[in-house]
């Protein structure tokens, strides 16, 4: 088991730093990345635990009859899959979130009106967000009459979207590109932007292999936990993350904007271990609710 989890662990490593490359090539910020391939993983592993038997079973034959080469064909690194088809894929870049404005908060206005995509999702419009397409994707994998080709891109999207949603700064904006523009020194040449520290710094001090922190996690979450998690829909959850970036992210004393000669804001007292207990609540969150989506959409 131990060789297993180093294998994984090195896999994710690799796929995560040929991603970057790629990303950088192509203009796209490396804080672009929700959680990373880590907090992905992590979320897909604590639902995985909560799927039936049966719906577990049916997202497995559908994985593996994928023909896309992007990713392999497992439940965790699926959930990875589409940040790396927005690679080639860019009208697909803002379903990733939903820019709410900390002055002005409007969802409406963050979600372009909440446009319809039409019979097809995965068709568009390039102007949308999480809330829309999250919802649309999940319509589609609860119906058996969408194609074949189309359920699985919904499963896909699904899978990682459901992570998506529960990253603070994927729900609002301060006009810095949610985050983006935001440096932050985190001692000695150590120097991240605000974005990436949420997707990817806390993570991995909360622990660096995904199958070991999601175990952790979910024994962490009681029986409550999961009914009351449960509840609500993609405003609600969007709206649940807002508020958490309005009350513990953009505690910083940063200011609204992106001013190129900023100097790096050093995290206040207390701000690391804040964020540490967010992020594994959201993981925790995103890893119930993904999977009574899929139990919801799959199941008899």
């Amino acid at each position: 088991m131990k060789s297993e989890i180093e294998a994984h662990g090195q896999q994710t490593l690799r796929r995560g730093l040929a991603l970057l490359a790629a990303m950088s090539a192509l203009g796209f910020p490396a804080a672009a990345l929700a959680w990373g391939y880590e907090g992905h993983e992590v979320v897909a592993a604590i639902a995985r635990g909560y799927l039936t038997p049966e719906v577990r079973a049916r997202v497995d034959q559908m994985l593996a009859a994928d023909p896309d080469t992007l990713t392999a064909h497992d439940m965790l690194n699926e959930a990875t899959w589409a940040d790396s088809y927005r690679n080639s894929h860019k009208e697909t870049g803002s379903w990733h979130f939903v820019d709410i404005e900390l002055d002005r908060p409007d969802m409406e206005a963050a979600c372009s009106g909440f446009p319809s995509s039409g019979p097809v999702a995965s068709r568009g419009p390039a102007r949308d967000c999480i809330v829309d397409k999250l919802t649309e994707f999940s319509g589609e994998l609860a119906n058996p009459a969408t194609p074949a080709a189309e359920r699985l891109l919904a499963l896909k999207f699904v899978l990682h979207f459901a992570g998506d949603i529960h990253q603070p700064l994927h729900d609002s904006d301060n006009h810095d590109k949610g985050g983006n523009c935001v440096l932050l020194n985190l001692g000695g040449p150590r120097q991240v932007n605000l974005h990436s520290y949420w997707d990817t710094v806390v993570v991995d001090e909360l622990g660096d292999d995904p199958q070991t922190l999601a175990t952790t996690l979910a024994g962490r979450i009681t029986p409550a936990d999961e009914a009351a998690w449960e509840k609500g829909d993609t405003k609600s959850w969007a709206q649940e993350g807002f508020d958490i970036a309005r009350a513990k992210v953009y505690t910083i004393g940063s200011k609204p904007g992106c001013t190129r000669d900023a100097s790096p804001v050093s995290l206040p007292a207390g701000y690391d271990q804040t964020a540490r207990d967010v992020v594994a609540l959201q993981l925790e969150k995103a890893g119930v609710r993904l999977a009574a989506v899929l139990n919801q959409a799959l199941g008899t």
